[in-house]
């Protein structure tokens, strides 16, 4: 594994938790088992000579149980603007093939159940974000307001896509996915976002 790759960005994820998340300090999901998306949006790319800059990746899962004993369903979706090279590295980084935290993510699937390449289009405003994949999947969600209208977040939870990075809590307004047999839709849901670092190296 000699490829050097690196990713800084944005990612958010939305799930089917009600009014929190155990999910993130180790626990069981609120509603016994979990659905969700997401989602990342690449500011910044290189693997190798290849720049995946303003790309995105999406992944749609659901976790019988306790996501962190893993068994996950995924369907995988790349940003159908990736040319070959750059769908080989994506598909290789988040499928766990070149190392780094995506490695460690990847090791709770037990079963990838599809990956397409579609449009995937994501949006970021003053405490919004968003993510629609083609037409099989939507993620809207608003941060919730905290002490002196600013935002709630979360710092060092053992249980991270991001780690290291404040984590910002969120509702749902629009969660849907319907492909590959993974169904699901919800609102007022709980959801976060957060930058994102990854790399070869770590």
């Amino acid at each position: 594994m000699n490829n050097q790759w690196s990713l800084q960005g944005e990612y958010l994820e939305s799930c089917s938790c009600k009014d929190s998340c155990p999910c993130l300090f180790l626990g069981p999901p609120t509603e016994a088992s979990c659905a969700a998306l997401v989602g990342w949006h690449i500011d910044c790319g290189q693997f190798d000579n290849t720049s995946l800059n303003g790309l995105n990746v999406v992944v749609a899962l659901h976790s019988p149980g306790h996501m962190a004993e893993g068994d996950w369903k995924v369907v995988v979706y790349v940003d159908e603007r990736a040319d070959e090279r750059q769908r080989e590295a994506l598909g290789g980084i988040f499928g766990g093939k070149f190392g780094g935290h995506p490695a460690l993510l990847a090791s709770f699937i037990g079963e990838v159940l599809g990956m397409e390449f579609l449009p995937i289009h994501y949006d970021a405003g003053q405490g919004v974000r968003g993510f629609s994949v083609g037409q099989v999947g939507i993620a809207q969600i608003k941060a919730i307001e905290g002490q002196g209208a600013n935002a709630v977040q979360i710092l060092n939870h053992p249980f991270a896509v991001s780690p290291g990075q404040p984590l910002t809590v969120a509702k749902s307004d629009s969660l849907k996915h319907d492909a590959y047999g993974l169904s699901f839709e919800f609102n007022d849901r709980m959801a976060f976002y957060s930058p994102f670092n990854y790399s070869s190296a770590a």
